[in-house]
């Protein structure tokens, strides 16, 4: 099929190069290349991690047996009985490749493959497959990448795409046209990295998603219906997710919890559950890398790891109610329903109702210790991310986050309650602080801080605060004059604490950069036609020139409808 270069723009990104076409045929959204450039940079190191557990499952394997005679004798022919403690809480696997297990400490008998085999990624909604050929041109030590896409266009704009980036990207990528959730039923555990970058919300994914992920592999999933994960369309947010989303200053963090907490509901209709590596909030979207693994006995715990949100309508104070807790006794453990209410009525601090919101992922939601192997990595290969100044500055902020502390305060919140004047960061931070509290930022919202504190503390903080910085006097109904009526009980301290400035702070390292252009944001579907009302998203300067193009084409048409009426009349 013939085709005229002409009509297509060479676009590239990283190693990767596309042909786009001058219409809106393919979607292709430039300002995706944080979340690529991420993504690139969490598959290196979760190759590199894989790598780790295995050899450590290899080395226990020759330790106990004290010789390394068959661990490639008969690569195929593994009779692996893996067990793991109650403490863990994972039940007995006999027949459970090592190749795709978790990497925690295990029991092996019997033989293990001594190969590991290059990973599989399946990237569910490729468009332009412009992400599947980065991955497969730019990470060392990956194997196949599969493509998927429902569009017969896009199929076609991906495999012209494969072709235009040469041989390696030729014997590793390969494009179908499928619908990605059938594809992934009837792929089984046959993928180390999904990969879910949908236009709009992934819910309708997650189910065959977590199926298709083998044992210890990783989900990755962005989410980009940011209205309704925070909070414009709540019953919305519950018919897709599953939870209800509250309006508060951490919206955007509630709304990574939510995604999590549904991917963890759908995991556990599989037995299965996920370990959150890495999740983050930029630009439009959330996107959250999580490990998939599969045991009936830890998804006990999942109630463990979902709260409910109570929000009070007054003074935004919010507090976390368990969904779950465990008694032990002995060797035994019993899981329990949550102690309730964890909350009055009637708010303690102003007397309002609570709103109630979730359940949400009140777990962890990074590990630090991914975080740190991702950033170093990053720095040390920062020639080869296009969006290496942006994504550094968002892990090096999440690196500082407190990682046990869900949700976080708004500071300028707290002060347009009680209408004061707001303390800066470090001198509420160094009052936390010294008051024997953890605090920290949150890569979120430059205002947000995160902190172990109750919310009685904060408000005595608050309370010690406005003592020294009077304000008017305001109606006696009002939250903020219930809350500054009682007398603090903790004598805050505001001298300056060592601990107050974070080390990126400190170093005077960017940790939030300003968008690199203007109408940086999401793009238009494809196939949708341009018209004026896009110019928020576009840019005037975009629209008046598409819909110049486009008026000069209907020009064009008409002027050969006219002539071919006249040839037609004058014959």
């Amino acid at each position: 099929m013939s085709m005229d270069l002409n009509d297509y723009t060479i676009i590239k990104e990283g190693e990767a190069e596309i042909l786009m076409h001058a219409k809106n045929e393919v979607f292709f959204n430039k300002t995706q290349v944080n979340n690529r450039d991420m993504s690139i940079a969490v598959l290196r190191t979760f190759i590199s991690k894989r790598r780790q557990e295995h050899e450590e499952l290899l080395s226990k394997r020759n330790k106990k047996n004290g010789s390394s005679s068959d661990v490639e004798d008969k690569p195929n022919d593994c009779n692996i009985n893996i067990q793991k403690s109650n403490e863990q809480g994972l039940e007995e696997k006999p027949n459970e490749d090592p190749c795709t297990a978790s990497g925690e400490p295990v029991k092996i008998e019997g033989k293990v493959r001594g190969k590991l085999k290059p990973p599989r990624v399946l990237e569910a909604l490729s468009a332009s497959g412009l992400r599947a050929l980065r991955y497969a041109r730019e990470v060392e030590g990956i194997g196949q990448v599969v493509a998927l896409d429902n569009d017969k266009g896009a199929v076609e704009a991906c495999q012209r795409n494969i072709k235009f980036n040469g041989t390696v990207a030729c014997s590793k990528v390969e494009s179908h046209l499928a619908d990605a959730r059938v594809y992934m039923l009837t792929h089984p555990k046959e993928f180390d990295v999904v990969d879910l970058d949908p236009y709009g919300s992934p819910s309708v994914f997650l189910d065959s998603a977590v199926q298709s992920v083998v044992d210890g592999g990783m989900l990755m999933c962005t989410a980009t219906d940011m209205a309704v994960l925070c909070g414009g369309n709540g019953e919305v947010c519950y018919s897709k997710y599953g939870s209800y989303p509250l309006r508060g200053k951490y919206c955007h963090e509630m709304a990574l919890r939510i995604l999590l907490a549904c991917i963890e509901s759908h995991a556990n209709r599989y037995k299965r559950y996920i370990v959150p590596v890495l999740s983050v909030q930029m630009d439009f979207y959330v996107r959250v890398f999580v490990r998939v693994y599969t045991s009936a006995s830890a998804m006990k715990n999942t109630p463990l790891k979902l709260s409910y949100v109570y929000q009070c309508i007054g003074c935004d104070s919010f507090h976390l109610q368990p969904i779950g807790r465990t008694v032990s006794k002995n060797t035994s453990v019993r899981y329990l329903p949550g102690f309730a209410p964890v909350v009055p009525q009637e708010c303690s601090d102003c007397g309002k109702k609570f709103n109630m919101g979730g359940p949400i992922w009140s777990a962890p939601i990074h590990d630090q210790d991914w975080v740190t192997s991702i950033l170093a990595d990053v720095k040390s290969m920062k020639n080869c991310y296009p969006a290496y100044e942006r994504i550094s500055a968002v892990l090096t902020t999440i690196s500082e986050e407190l990682p046990d502390v869900p949700l976080f305060l708004s500071l300028h919140n707290l002060c347009a309650t009680l209408k004061c004047t707001s303390p800066s960061a470090v001198i509420f931070r160094s009052a936390v602080i010294n008051a024997g509290y953890q605090i920290s930022g949150t890569h979120v919202n430059p205002l947000g801080l995160k902190s172990d504190a109750p919310m009685d503390v904060i408000w005595d903080i608050m309370r010690c605060w406005v003592k020294n910085h009077p304000v008017k006097a305001q109606p006696a109904d009002q939250p903020g004059s219930v809350i500054l009526a009682k007398e603090p009980v903790l004598q805050a301290n505001f001298a300056r604490a060592v601990a107050s400035l974070s080390k990126a702070q400190a170093k005077k390292v960017a940790r939030f950069l300003p968008n690199p252009e203007r109408h940086w944001g999401p793009k238009l579907r494809a196939g949708r036609q341009i018209t004026s009302k896009h110019i928020s998203l576009l840019g005037e300067e975009a629209v008046n020139g598409c819909l110049n193009d486009l008026d000069s084409e209907r020009d064009a048409k008409r002027q050969k409808i006219e002539k071919s009426n006249d040839a037609i009349a004058e014959s």
